[in-house]
């Protein structure tokens, strides 16, 4: 399916000019158009050029953020209109949760303390889940919260690497199977002189000769001989 789609592509375009965005429209996974490309290519039926693009993608913790909330509202919203104690609270949320999400509710003043914890707002937006989401979309986020969240080692570079493919020097809109060998039928029919034929190696090492095993009658002479004398 990927290689009809490239070069039938190919036969009415001049370019493909990124392999993710082509295997995206055409609904055909990243690795398999990758994988027939490198096949193409190496065919001469097209001409591939490498492309390497950064991007950011979520660590674990930024996924699990993703998910279920930031620390920060995730402790925000176990906080009762009332208030409640600092042990109280500590017990509701997760630990890892308190850890991460008093220390930046405190310095989003979301929340102060005081006999008990209590909010300082009525409501709050998460924009670090917002972030998240959004990187995980692929959309571009502004440099300042990239910056925020690698410091919370919530996101991480990835280096992405596809392909822009044009015709190559043997390009055909259908691939031919490559013969290996000339036959009779080949010549009787005529067909011969338009048969691509695969390249041999000649560098390939054929295998090892097997030699120095006994003739069978061999094998029966020496007991004849010991049954004569």
């Amino acid at each position: 399916m990927a290689e009809e789609a490239i070069l039938g592509y190919l036969e009415k375009n001049e370019e493909v000019s990124d392999s993710g965005n082509f295997a995206a429209e055409f609904g055909i996974n990243h690795d398999e158009i990758v994988n027939v490309v490198k096949s193409l290519n190496g065919y001469g039926l097209v001409v591939a050029q490498d492309i390497k693009k950064e991007r950011w993608v979520l660590t674990d913790e930024g996924k699990l953020y993703a998910v279920a909330g930031s620390p920060e509202r995730q402790l925000f919203l176990s906080i009762p209109p009332e208030g409640i104690s600092l042990d109280e609270l500590q017990k509701k949320v997760d630990p890892s949760v308190f850890k991460i999400g008093f220390a930046q509710a405190m310095k989003n003043r979301w929340v102060e303390r005081g006999k008990l914890v209590t909010r300082k707002v009525q409501h709050v937006d998460d924009k670090v889940k917002e972030l998240l989401l959004r990187i995980q979309a692929g959309e571009i986020v502004g440099q300042e919260d990239i910056d925020a969240l690698k410091r919370r080692k919530l996101i991480v570079p990835q280096t992405w690497k596809g392909y822009s493919v044009r015709k190559g020097p043997s390009y055909a809109p259908k691939r031919k199977k490559a013969a290996t060998d000339l036959t009779r039928e080949n010549l009787q029919r005529g067909d011969w002189k338009d048969l691509e034929l695969k390249e041999y190696n000649f560098n390939a090492k054929g295998l090892p000769p097997e030699g120095g095993h006994l003739h069978p009658l061999l094998k029966v002479k020496l007991p004849a001989l010991n049954n004569l004398f």
